[in-house]
């Protein structure tokens, strides 16, 4: 399944508008996607896609009869990005035989293995799959044993495969042995995600409410996100306020509050599903992330463009973005270790202030939207060469 920002649409922050003419094909590509919904892999095409074009790339955006999909239809659409509407996946292999490329983006093992083997070549997967959870074992060496099997094998169909970080990249040639990996890293909108000048930030902490030093913590809520840790972090940091943003109508997001009702934390608070998270990223003090699987967050990379430390668990995707001791801190997921570090953020407010500073740097120089669009051209205008 993808991963990405479930917690809130980002359709609606940032209207993508199409240019009145449109340059000559140079390459034709069908994206074909199984999304019930959209979450931050289908937001990743609207991003990127559209902004395509002017390089005669021209997508045509496969997506299920899902009213959950209509918004994001729409939104292609405005773009100049054709959308394809069907209802049996069997369709797709004819419906996309005429193209120059097909590329699958999926959120279960069963369309890789019912397409790719299909499709007419070339063909290419774009992974943002968390391929390593760092559960306690069994749990992490259960997981690890049946993914080859699940997903990894179906992706030996394909002529190409592309992932969104280098450790992905490096797990995905090393571990599970696959051929011919690109690396597409993940990119936002600086301009949208980005630090709140002093009188911005001030209207915004009266608007939302943060009074003392307020800790995000967005995300889809799941049991890899571990909310239950940034809760039980709570509790032990009582001083400081706990913001929750993410589907919290979910059965974890029901789950997880009731544990924090229980608990009778005063200093936790559960926003919901959110419209406005450029606003309360620039409002808060930091980050909190006690996840236990990533590719590359979009959330760790929008919360750094905005000027906010993160305080994160210290696995392999999230060390590739976060810089212990520069750009913020990366520790264990356990919940005492996670309330000393960001007591520590709330403590040394200069040193928290120039992490922040140096994690919008650091995605300004490698990590905007623009990075990301320029390394998806180059791998679609060298396509892979063809099965026999």
């Amino acid at each position: 399944m993808s991963d990405g920002p479930h917690y809130h649409d980002r359709m609606m922050l940032d209207p993508v508008q199409s240019d009145s003419t449109t340059p000559p094909a140079r390459l034709r590509v069908a994206v074909l996607t199984d999304a019930p919904r959209v979450a931050g892999s289908e937001l990743w095409l609207l991003d990127v896609l559209p902004r395509l074009r002017p390089d005669g790339i021209q997508a045509t955006v496969f997506l299920r009869v899902e009213e959950k999909l209509d918004g994001l239809a729409e939104r292609f659409e405005e773009g100049g990005v054709t959308v394809h509407r069907y209802e049996d996946l069997q369709a797709l292999p004819e419906l996309s035989r005429d193209f120059d490329l097909r590329i699958v983006q999926g959120w279960t093992p069963g369309t890789y293995r019912t397409l790719l083997p299909a499709l007419r070549s070339p063909r290419m997967v774009i992974s943002h799959d968390q391929l390593d959870f760092h559960y306690p074992q069994p749990l992490r060496l259960t997981y690890r044993e049946t993914y080859p099997w699940t997903k990894a094998a179906p992706f030996r169909q394909a002529d190409r495969l592309v992932t969104v970080s280098e450790w992905a990249g490096a797990f995905m040639r090393r571990d599970m042995r696959l051929p011919d990996v690109q690396v597409v890293t993940n990119g936002v909108k600086v301009d949208r995600f980005r630090p709140a000048t002093p009188e911005d930030r001030a209207a915004l902490r009266a608007e939302f409410g943060f009074t003392g030093f307020t800790v995000l913590v967005p995300g889809r809520f799941a049991p890899e996100k571990n909310q239950w840790a940034s809760v039980r972090a709570a509790r032990h940091a009582p001083e400081l306020d706990f913001v929750f943003v993410g589907d919290m109508d979910s059965s974890v997001g029901q789950l997880v509050q009731g544990y924090a009702a229980r608990l009778r934390l005063r200093n936790v608070r559960f926003l919901g599903r959110r419209w406005d998270m450029p606003e309360l990223y620039r409002a808060a003090d930091a980050l909190l992330q006690p996840t236990l699987a990533e590719n590359q967050s979009l959330v760790t990379l929008e919360a750094m463009a905005s000027g906010l430390p993160v305080v994160t668990t210290d696995i392999p995707a999230q060390a590739e973005l976060v810089q212990d001791g520069v750009t913020g801190l990366t520790v264990p997921a356990q919940p005492d270790v996670l309330a000393r570090a960001l007591r520590a953020l709330a403590v040394h407010p200069e040193r928290t202030a120039a992490f922040g500073r140096a994690a919008r740097d650091f995605v300004l120089s490698r990590h905007t939207l623009e990075h990301t669009v320029a390394k998806v051209r180059d791998v679609l205008l060298t396509p892979p060469v063809a099965h026999a």
